[in-house]
Formats: C-alpha cells, structure tokens, sequence
C-alpha cells in the first residue's frame, strides 16, 4: 500500500466512524425523549404574556398519545387562565411532546 493510498484509507475509514457517530449521538439525544414539560410551559405563557398578565396556569407532566387525522404523536395537554375584560377566561391548549409546538388551543 503506497502513502497515498494510505491516507485515502484513513480519510474514508474515518468518515465513516463519523457519519456512524452522528447517527447514533442523533438517535440518542435527538429523536425519542419528550421536551420537559414545564419549559413546554413557559414558551406557551411567554407567548399568552404579549396580551396580558397571566393568572394561572398548568400542564400535565406525562405526555399521552394523539392522533390528529394520518399523525400520531405524544402530547402535553396544559391551561392559562388570564383576565380579559374584567373576566377570567381560561385557555386549554395541546402541545407537541418531541418539539413543543402547540398544535391547538382552545378558549373554554
């Protein structure tokens, strides 16, 4: 084996062992374990603040299956309560587990 062959060698072995190492760090640390909850939480009330105070809120700490047509996902199901006119309204909402977007909200 001459050196430029060599080192031809070693440049593809490791970027293989590299391309292997982000697939296995994504699937580890990436793809399969819900957000927490409470940071879920906070962008949600974050957001509702831009209007007004918020009162009071909650979210469920375990997320549970859902199914919207052909997509399947976990969800957090969480609550804000705020004033709007003098009155307390409260705002249901369901957000994405994996990555947090709120998929619907809902003024009860």
């Amino acid at each position: 084996m001459t050196a430029k062959n060599g080192q031809l060698y070693q440049l593809s072995l490791t970027g293989v062992i590299g391309g292997l190492m982000g697939i296995f760090i994504t699937r580890v640390f990436g793809g399969g374990f819900p957000l927490n909850p409470d940071m879920i939480l906070e962008q949600v009330k974050a957001q509702f603040r831009h209007e007004s105070p918020i009162e009071g809120s909650w979210i469920e700490k375990h997320a549970v299956p859902f199914q919207k047509f052909a997509v399947k996902t976990q969800v957090y199901y969480g609550g804000i309560t705020r004033y709007e006119d003098d009155q307390l309204v409260q705002y249901q909402f369901i957000a994405d587990a994996k990555t947090g977007s709120v998929l619907d909200i809902h003024r009860l």
